[in-house]
């Protein structure tokens, strides 16, 4: 059964998937590397919250960032709505994500990771890492010929 921690005190303090499959892997049994390791039951909504908090912003000042519409974003924010994943990743522009809290965020919610090796990722994963906004992000992907944010997540 997984244990539930109820806070770390930094997002970047929980170890990376890769280090913990390290362990797993290295470990005498499934009982031994659970009994050593924390295993983190958070929900969408959690991380998002946790987000709020770390970063100091409120909703209204999220939802005007993302670019999303305000009743899917409050729906999301409840935990009544799910996003996609172009909305996820426009979510933690808003929240002004680091790469790291934003493929957090893709995993909380349940989509697939930005991944290096697809074009219209590598940009957004550049763009991410360099703290653009969205707007500059939508900007960068029209001047290279992929799909924006905002026209995707309509």
């Amino acid at each position: 059964m997984a244990q539930t921690n109820a806070r770390p005190a930094d997002a970047d303090d929980e170890p990376l998937t890769d280090e913990l499959l390290e362990r797993l892997l290295a470990s005498r049994s499934p009982e031994a590397y659970l009994s050593g390791t924390v295993t983190l039951d958070t929900t969408l909504t959690d991380y998002l919250k946790r987000l709020l908090d770390e970063h100091h912003l409120t909703r209204a000042q999220v939802i005007r960032a993302s670019g999303l519409n305000s009743t899917f974003c409050y729906q999301v924010f409840q935990g009544t709505r799910h996003p996609g994943r172009d909305n996820a990743i426009m979510l933690s522009f808003g929240l002004g994500c680091t790469l790291r809290e934003t493929q957090r965020l893709l995993r909380h919610a349940g989509v697939s990771e930005l991944w290096c090796k697809k074009r219209r990722d590598a940009i957004i994963i550049f763009c991410v890492e360099h703290g653009m906004t969205r707007e500059r992000c939508d900007d960068k992907l029209y001047e290279l010929g992929e799909e924006t944010l905002l026209a995707a997540g309509e």
